[in-house]
């Protein structure tokens, strides 16, 4: 059974309430002697609440230092002139998602900051707000780091992590099985077991081993997660005794540079962790892409009348 532990520091679960405001609905009686078929048809109900009243100025984040949060705050905020007016909530990846279905399932408004792939896409109906400036850029990729020397020291365990590479359908099955209630470990080896033959790409030309330590770092992001037990258990399969060690951002890529951890696979690059990488660049291995195809930006529910992060502005 994969070791998990809590290591280095641990992001804090913030409890986020955010109520939405309406109109109320005021009711007009209609007097009693009027004539027949001269009742006026009762006004459309709509809310012209400005979507910044609606969520309090509020945009509900994660980790801070998340490269997401990077650029929402320092990039998205002031090119749009939004700086002045919105605030973005630091919390947690796991605080977001609470947050937002909370909001969702009493159909009231919010504006997370959100990425793919990542359960909640196919738990709710949501949409990305649109970019005009593009600042939260293109695809990105999800890369495999290790730490300096494991090429030497496990080679069985380097090539298969430099082999690891999947889709987004792939590791989106994984992330849907444990948000149904699975345990990370017991998704991932279920998911391992009905994907034998991608899985077999990985270990092709991988012998096995007799117990050797292996220590993967992640962060408690749900990707990263369904990504880090699923590489963790095919470890297992060919005899490595696997720890996991849950870490912010920072101490994921520290970790590595100092050797206090293998392997990480929850790498997203170019934008998401492009200061860590400039950071400790030199002082890690880049074994590359294993997932392409991810995406950042703001999220609401379709539900919300709104469409853009220009929409945001307050006039």
């Amino acid at each position: 059974m994969l070791k998990k532990l809590l290591g280095f520091t641990s992001a804090s679960v913030l409890a986020l309430g955010l109520a939405a405001c309406g109109a109320e609905d005021v009711a007009e009686e209609t007097p009693a002697d009027e004539a027949e078929g001269t009742e006026e048809a009762p006004a459309e109900e709509t809310d012209a609440t400005p979507v910044g009243e609606q969520v309090d100025y509020t945009i509900v984040g994660i980790d801070p230092g998340a490269g997401l949060m990077n650029i929402t705050i320092n990039e998205v905020l002031p090119e749009y002139g939004l700086e002045d007016d919105w605030t973005v909530v630091e919390s947690s990846g796991a605080a977001m998602a609470a947050a937002l279905a909370s909001a969702y399932e009493n159909e009231e408004p919010i504006i997370v900051t959100g990425w793919g792939p990542h359960w909640k896409f196919s738990d709710f109906d949501l949409k990305y707000l649109e970019d005009p400036l593009n600042l939260y850029g293109g695809a990105e990729d999800v890369h495999t780091i290790a730490r300096l020397g494991l090429n030497e020291d496990h080679p069985n365990a380097y090539q298969l992590l430099d082999q690891f590479n999947w889709e987004p359908e792939h590791i989106e099955e994984v992330m849907a099985l444990i948000n149904d209630g699975a345990n990370p470990d017991e998704a991932a080896e279920q998911w391992v077991s009905e994907n034998e033959d991608l899985v077999a790409t990985w270990t092709e030309g991988v012998d096995s081993v007799e117990g050797d330590d292996i220590t993967l770092l992640y962060v408690a992001w749900d990707d990263v997660i369904a990504s880090t037990y699923t590489a963790g258990h095919v470890l297992e399969t060919i005899g490595y005794d696997v720890t996991l060690t849950q870490v912010d951002a920072g101490p994921m890529w520290a970790g590595i540079a100092t050797a206090s951890g293998d392997a990480a696979v929850g790498a997203w690059l170019p934008t998401t962790h492009a200061d860590y990488y400039a950071q400790y660049e030199g002082d890690f291995d880049d074994l590359g892409s294993n997932l392409h195809g991810t995406t950042l930006g703001l999220v609401v529910p379709t539900y919300m009348d709104i469409d853009s992060i220009e929409d945001l502005v307050v006039e």
